[in-house]
C-alpha cells in the first residue's frame, strides 16, 4: 500500500492536472532552460559558505569564479548593505529597485545599476548553484549610498542601510592600509619570497595533463599581425621558431614567479617534448592562465605593432624579476 501523499504534493499533483498543455510545456522548457544554463555556468575554484568574508562584523559567502573573477553570493551582498536576504529574482530586483529610487532623486549611477542588473549564476565548489555579483559591486553601492545620505536622498527608514555601508568603508580602509603598509616596508616581498614554493606547487602539476586546447586562435592571429606576417598561414601549422620564445616572455614569465624555469625543470621528465601548459595543475594553473591570455589578447588589439604591446604588457603585467630573458631580440624586450 503506498504511503499518503502530503498536502503539498497533493496540492502541486492538482495544479499540475489543472493546467494545460500548452503551460505544462512552457514550464518544461523553462525547466530545460535553468538546467542547460546551471551546465555552461562557471565554477568556482575557491570559496564556501562556510569561510565567508568577514568586514565590520558582517559575515559574506565569498568566490573566486575559474575565470578569476571574484564574487560574493547575492544574499551576502543584501545582508552586507543592510537588506534582508531574500534570495532568487525578488532579491536581484530589490537591489537594482533602491538604487533606481536613488538615481530618480538625483544620483547618476546608471553603470551601478545596470551592473546590479546583471547577476552572475555560478556553480559553488560543491556544485550547487549560487547567484551572485562581482565582489567590487559592494564598495561601488557603499559609495552610492553614502552620497545619497549626504545629499539628503535617504528616507528615514534607510538610514540603517547608510549606517551600515560606513561600517563596511571603514572595514575596507582597515584592509586597504594593512596591504599598503606591507608594499611600503618590502614586507609583500619577503612575504612573496617564502611562499613561492607554495605558489609553485599549486601552479605546477606532479604529472603531464592531458592535452586541451588552451591557447585561443585569437592569440595565434594578434602575434602574426603584430610581427607583420600574412594570418592565416598558408601551413595551418606554421608556427615562426621564435614564436615559442616570445610566448614564454608574454606568458610564463608573467603568470608566476620562477613559473617558466619550473616547467622547464619538470619537463625534462617527459619522454617527450609536450606544451609547457601541460604540466600546469587543473585547478590554479589553467584558470590562471586562461585569465592572463585573455587579457593579453585585448592588450594585442589595442596595440598597433609588437613594440607598443610589449610595452602596454611591461605595465600590464611585468615580468617577475628584474632579469629580461636574454635570449629575447633588444627590440623585444620593451622598456
Amino acid at each position: 500500500m503506498s504511503a499518503e501523499k502530503s498536502p503539498k504534493s497533493a496540492g502541486g499533483v492538482a495544479r499540475a492536472k489543472s493546467l494545460s498543455p500548452d503551460k505544462r510545456r512552457e514550464i518544461a522548457q523553462k525547466g530545460v532552460q535553468a538546467r542547460r544554463a546551471l551546465a555552461a555556468a562557471p565554477k568556482a575554484t575557491h570559496g564556501s559558505a562556510d569561510h565567508p568574508l568577514v568586514i565590520g562584523g558582517t559575515e559574506m559567502a565569498c568566490y573566486v569564479l575559474e575565470d578569476g573573477r571574484r564574487v560574493l553570493s547575492q544574499r551576502s551582498l543584501q545582508a552586507g548593505v543592510g537588506f534582508s536576504r531574500s534570495g532568487g529574482k525578488g532579491g536581484a530586483r530589490r537591489i537594482v529597485q533602491f538604487l533606481q529610487a536613488l538615481r530618480d532623486k538625483g544620483l547618476e549611477i546608471d553603470d551601478l545599476i545596470e551592473r546590479a542588473d546583471r547577476p552572475i549564476l555560478f556553480k559553488s565548489t560543491t556544485g550547487v548553484s549560487v547567484v551572485g555579483y562581482e565582489a567590487t559591486i559592494l564598495a561601488d553601492i557603499c559609495d552610492a549610498v553614502l552620497e545619497a545620505r549626504n545629499k539628503g536622498y535617504l528616507l528615514a527608514s534607510q538610514e540603517h542601510i547608510a549606517h551600515q555601508c560606513e561600517v563596511l568603508v571603514r572595514g575596507f580602509a582597515r584592509v586597504g592600509i594593512i596591504s599598503l603598509v606591507d608594499e611600503a616596508t618590502g614586507y609583500e616581498r619577503d612575504r612573496e619570497k617564502n611562499a613561492l614554493a607554495k605558489i609553485l606547487e599549486s601552479f605546477v602539476a606532479k604529472e603531464l595533463q592531458p592535452y586541451m586546447k588552451t591557447f585561443p586562435s585569437e592569440y595565434y592571429e594578434e602575434l602574426f599581425r603584430l610581427r607583420g606576417l600574412d594570418y592565416p598561414p598558408e601551413n595551418p601549422r606554421f608556427r615562426p621558431q621564435y614564436f615559442g620564445l616570445l610566448t614564454n616572455d608574454i606568458v610564463y614569465e608573467r603568470l608566476a614567479p620562477g613559473l617558466l624555469n619550473e616547467l622547464k625543470k619538470q619537463s625534462t621528465k617527459d619522454e617527450k617534448k609536450a606544451h609547457l601548459h601541460r604540466r600546469l595543475t587543473q585547478e590554479i594553473g589553467h584558470p590562471k592562465l586562461r585569465e592572463h591570455l585573455a587579457s593579453i589578447v585585448t592588450a594585442m588589439k589595442l596595440s598597433t605593432n609588437y613594440g607598443d604591446f610589449i610595452s602596454k604588457l611591461n605595465r600590464l603585467h611585468p615580468r617577475f624579476g628584474k632579469t629580461v630573458p636574454l635570449d629575447l631580440r633588444e627590440e623585444d624586450r620593451g622598456d
